[in-house]
Order: C-alpha cells, then structure tokens, then sequence
C-alpha cells in the first residue's frame, strides 16, 4: 500500500514542460532580453523555469544577468562533466544552462558533437514548468534544430529592413523545409504600439502571399531606454524598473506566454524536447546517435 501511494504521488507530481523557442534570424534585435525577462517574469508568478543559451559561440546570458559561470556547455561536450554540473541558479530561481563566448568550435559543432548535447539533454531530469532557448542569430542547423524542438517559436523582429528579411527567411525554412506553420511574434523597440502592429502586418502580408504559415502577434516591446539602464547594472528591467512601459509589456509577454497550451506528454520532464531535436536530424548526425 506504501509503494502504491508513493507511485501515485509521484505521478501527481510530474508536469509537462513547455518549451519555448526564442529566436529571430538577425543578431541585435533582443532576444536575449526578451528571453530573460519573460522567464523572470514567470518565476516571479512561481513557475519553475530553466533558460538555455543556445548562442553556443557568443553566449551573454549569464553576463546579462551578472552570474559567473564556472564551467558551460564546452566542457560538456568536452566530457569533464554532465549538464547537471554547469546549471547556475539565476534571480527568483530561474536555472541557467551557460555557454560558451567567443570559442568557434562551438558554433561549428560536428554532428558528433551535436548528438552529444542532445544525449546530454536526455539526462536531465529537472521538473520544469518552462524550458525557454535562447538561440544564436541566423538560420544555421543549431538554431533550426532547436526551433524545430520547441511548442511554441517566438520571433523577435524590429523595424527594419534586415530584421523584416531575416525573419522571413528563418519562417520560410522552418515552413516550407519542416512543415512548422505556427509562429509567435514579438515586435521589439518599437516606438509605439500601431508602430509594432503595422510591423507584424508588413510581416503577414509577405507570409500569407508566399508561405502556408499563421502569425500571432504576442507583444509590442516599447522602445524603453530603462532597458538599457538595466543592462548596464546587470539587471533586467522587469525587476530594476517594473513600471516601466519596456517591464509591463514584458510581464504581459510572459502572462501570455503560460496560457499558451501546455502539452500532454506521458513521460513529463524533458524527454519529449529530446524526441522533437531528433525529428528531420541530418543524416550524419543519425548516423552519429545510432552507433
């Protein structure tokens, strides 16, 4: 009878983790200090979180955050320890997976290496209500790859030219090459909400012409100079100045973000973000993870 009702409490107890994907084709646009902000936002609402900077060669999150990390992601794959080894524990118990800055090899990781942080990932055993991944800029196989993984892409975009054209291209990828249709978007430092609305109909006018995918405008972040004063303390602006315009937006961002549906997973943990980086693999890379 002891063992029957432990099982059930364990049961109880596991949740299905939400994985998000932060990310937006062109470097510069703030995703980072989307990322950041929205995970403190909900670990300030009691939700258990864990922040991965997938910006495996120019990693800035926990300096961001002011955090000093002893060992990252490059001593994983090096071997001299395990994921759980590296986590750092950031404001209001937000986890943080570090990375790597300024080391090259690990932007260019080979598909052996990439298979190992992906096994690496099968190994974690954290409850967490949200996995956010901060990824690099670009559209390279990593950033694909954990876009691919997540439930939910958010693509940050500015007003402009470039960011407009990277971010297409990233959907035009994620759609066409692997079927994803569904994207999140937040319109960044913008000058005023019909600014970021106006920038999300610049965006669905080219997708629904040329591509089978569906937009939803998740936020217009305010040009607020309040988040680059945070910046500079190491703080974010959710927490150094919560009454900011940039602070409720992003507190809005998060809100909606955990009434996004959370799926159903039996396993619970993170074994099906596992799963999902495994989905469309190159085939190097499945010939890597299968020996």
């Amino acid at each position: 009878m002891y063992d029957q009702a432990s099982g059930l409490r364990r049961m109880t107890q596991l949740t299905s983790t939400k994985v998000i994907t932060v990310t937006g084709g062109k470097g510069g646009v703030g995703k980072t200090n989307v990322t950041l902000n929205m995970a403190i936002s909900m670990a300030r609402q009691g939700k258990r979180v864990m922040v991965l900077d997938a910006d495996l060669g120019l990693a800035n999150v926990d300096v961001m955050l002011g955090l000093r990390a002893g060992r990252n992601l490059s001593h994983v794959l090096a071997g001299l320890c395990e994921l759980k080894d590296i986590i750092i524990e950031g404001p209001y118990g937000v986890k943080i997976i570090p990375s790597a800055s300024g080391t090259q090899n690990m932007a260019e990781l080979t598909p052996a290496q990439h298979a190992g942080l992906i096994r690496a990932f099968g190994n974690l055993q954290d409850e967490l209500d949200f996995f956010i991944v901060d990824t690099a800029a670009g559209i390279s196989d990593m950033v694909l790859s954990f876009a691919r993984a997540a439930q939910d892409i958010v693509i940050v975009v500015c007003d402009e030219p470039t960011s407009i054209t990277d971010a297409y291209a990233l959907m035009k990828i994620l759609s066409r090459e692997y079927d994803i249709q569904r994207f999140k978007i937040v319109a960044n430092m913008v000058r005023s909400y019909r600014e970021g609305r106006d920038l999300f109909i610049k965006l669905t006018r080219v997708t629904e012409r040329f591509l089978d995918a569906n937009l939803e405008l998740a936020a217009c972040i305010p040009l607020d100079d309040n988040v680059r004063q945070a910046v500079k303390r190491q703080k974010l602006v959710v927490e150094a100045f919560p009454h900011t315009p940039a602070a409720l937006a992003l507190n809005s961002l998060a809100s909606k973000a955990m009434t996004w549906p959370i799926p159903h997973h039996p396993g619970g943990h993170l074994e099906f973000f596992v799963e999902r980086l495994l989905v469309h693999k190159p085939r190097a890379m499945e010939a890597q993870i299968c020996e």
